[in-house]
């Protein structure tokens, strides 16, 4: 139980150095002035590994209990960034800015499910 509590430690830190460079790079790049561009494209990114993952862990049995901890909980569950997401759609509402904020629900939504499915499928070619 201890080593593999050290594994998601060590995954977490991987995946929230790769989020935070991630997002700001992101975000001098768009300037992030009314939609929070670096969360939205972690969280896409996120879905897409861990749908590519969890097809592969599927379907060829290649992670360990420990491994899959260690990507799964640690590294993916650092990067992806839902409570960032939350917290910034909140921000646009109390802001007044009900379009920005809806539209960045519509899309994470929307955009992560797309992300997830096709890195599932991604994963297929791998079969």
């Amino acid at each position: 139980m201890l080593s593999k509590l050290l594994f998601v430690g060590m995954g977490g830190f991987l995946g929230a150095a790769l989020r935070y460079l991630t997002s700001g790079l992101v975000g001098r790049i768009t300037a992030q002035n009314q939609f929070p561009y670096g969360t939205f494209v972690v969280n896409m990114i996120g879905c897409l590994l861990i749908g590519f993952f969890a097809g592969l862990a599927d379907s060829h049995d290649i992670f360990t209990a420990t491994s899959r901890a260690f990507v799964f909980t640690g590294i993916l569950g650092a990067f992806t960034t839902f409570s960032t997401f939350s917290y910034e759609t909140m921000g646009l509402f109390q802001n007044g800015q009900t379009s920005p904020a809806l539209t960045n629900m519509g899309l994470q939504i929307l955009f992560g499910l797309v992300a997830v499915w096709g890195g599932i499928r991604l994963s297929g070619l791998f079969s």
